[in-house]
């Protein structure tokens, strides 16, 4: 083997390692980015005395999220979807009816989206105490949404919680 042709393999060799490294750091890079415009929906409920209190959606994410399909369940039965036809029935069985918020044409949920989807105003405790079991222990909420850049699945959940562990 002569001094060019050992010359022509590390150059072969190097190359390919230079090829390499940078395809690792274009997924490396591709993937923070998707990370870091990817929408978190959350599900949070808030009973304040004397203020709005319901069911929050809120979107603390870098990115939009791309609602593409959502669940409304009452004391483990499936009713639909959270629009406005499956939400009126179920705001028709309170004797207190809450004020809505639905995903009915709602596709797109911006960075900063933060709106009640259930709620009363001003809230009291005596008074809404139906509402307040209605949302802590029989309701449960599924949103499944995409990002926008990713094309990821995810899901946002508010499950019901027993009566035994909110004690």
């Amino acid at each position: 083997m002569n001094a060019n042709t050992v010359i022509a393999v590390c150059a072969v060799v190097i190359a390919g390692a230079a090829l390499l490294v940078s395809v690792s750091e274009a997924r490396a890079t591709r993937k923070h980015n998707q990370y870091s415009v990817r929408p978190i929906l959350k599900l949070t409920t808030t009973f304040p005395v004397g203020k709005k209190a319901g069911l929050i959606l809120s979107n603390s994410g870098l990115g939009p999220a791309d609602v593409t399909a959502s669940s409304l369940s009452l004391d483990g039965e499936e009713l639909g979807a959270f629009d406005e036809r499956t939400v009126n029935k179920v705001r028709d069985r309170l004797s207190v009816r809450p004020s809505a918020f639905t995903l009915g044409e709602q596709n797109f949920l911006k960075t900063d989206f933060d709106r009640f989807l259930l709620s009363v105003e001003p809230y009291d405790r005596e008074q809404h105490k139906e509402f307040h079991d209605f949302i802590r222990h029989r309701l449960r909420v599924e949103i499944w949404y995409d990002s926008l850049y990713g094309g990821e699945q995810f899901r946002a959940v508010h499950l019901p919680v027993s009566r035994d562990q909110a004690r």
